[in-house]
Order: structure tokens, then sequence, then C-alpha cells
């Protein structure tokens, strides 16, 4: 369904290789039947790698700007999807990480799904907030100071967050939904 709820909006998804394919495809492609337009921000310039259950290599997708290049002032909201080993790459990156804290910090939408929340962990931006995320990464969120609840989708201010690709309908109807607020 395409409508134009989101017309106008610039909207940045974070990811690098080892992104979970279905959580980059399908958010993106509900931002963008919105209207929305979509910037691919990564570590590096080129292709990333998405994967298949975090184990089968998927497709690849073209970064459209460097994270070293961008920012927060730049979009109007952020994507932060899962899958292992993209979100455990961008936590170590401190320019991505000052990306993610800078769209928290200034009260920007930001819609977060599986892995994706080690990101906003280390941007120490979850004292407080409320999310929930895949259950292996739970610890780590409770630690940041953060609660823990196992709901399909869950918004707390300014954050969207959702547990696995099983999720995805509710996520991106509700991210189309809190973007466009």
């Amino acid at each position: 369904m395409t409508t134009d709820t989101l017309t106008g909006r610039r909207i940045a998804i974070l990811a690098t290789d080892g992104v979970e394919q279905v959580e980059l495809v399908q958010p993106r492609e509900a931002v963008e039947n919105a209207g929305a337009t979509v910037t691919l921000v990564s570590l590096d310039h080129g292709d990333i790698q998405a994967m298949e259950s975090d184990v089968h290599a998927a497709d690849t997708f073209t970064v459209d700007r460097v994270v070293a290049d961008v920012s927060a002032d730049d979009f109007d909201a952020l994507i932060l999807p899962g899958g292992t080993t993209n979100p455990d790459q961008l936590r170590v990156d401190a320019e991505a990480v000052a990306f993610v804290r800078a769209f928290v910090q200034a009260r920007k939408p930001v819609g977060v799904i599986c892995h994706g929340a080690w990101t906003l962990v280390e941007a120490d931006v979850l004292k407080g907030r409320t999310l929930t995320s895949y259950p292996s990464i739970r610890t780590d969120i409770r630690n940041a100071g953060g609660t823990v609840v196992d709901e399909e989708v869950v918004v707390d201010g300014n954050l969207v967050s959702s547990r696995n690709p099983d999720d995805l309908p509710a996520f991106c109807a509700k991210i189309v939904e809190h973007f466009a607020a």
C-alpha cells in the first residue's frame, strides 16, 4: 500500500555487513511506500552483505552514505535493523554510536528491531526507557538501565522497538505511524 504519510521525510537506515536482510528490506519498503526518502548509511562505501537467519548470505545492498559524513541533523528518523553481527560491528564504531546517540538525544524517532538495540546500549541512551528486543540481548538492555518487556512492538517516547522478524508487520506499521507524527 502506498501513501503520502511520510512525503518529505528523510529516513536513515544504519546497517553494515551481517544485517538481517528482512529487517532491512521490509522497514525500508514500508517507509518508502509511505513517501519517505531513505538513505542507507554504513561504516564504509561500497556494498554491505545482508544475511538470512544470521548464517546464510543473502543479497548485497549499496551504501548511500558513510556515517562519518552524515549527521542526525540530515534526517528526520532512524531505523536500526538487527542481525547479530551488524549491531555488534556498529557498536564498536565511535561515529556510528555518536550518530545513534544524537537521534535519541534530539528526540527524533528511532525504530529498532531484534539485536539492533545493542547500538542503543552502547550509546548509553536506555536509562529509564522501556523497549523490547531479541531475548539474548535483554540482559544487556537491563544492565544499561532499560526495562525490557516481551511484546510485539513497544513505543517509549521516540523509540519504537520490536523483537524479531515475526514482528515486522506490526513494527513497520508502527514506525510509519510514529515517523509521521
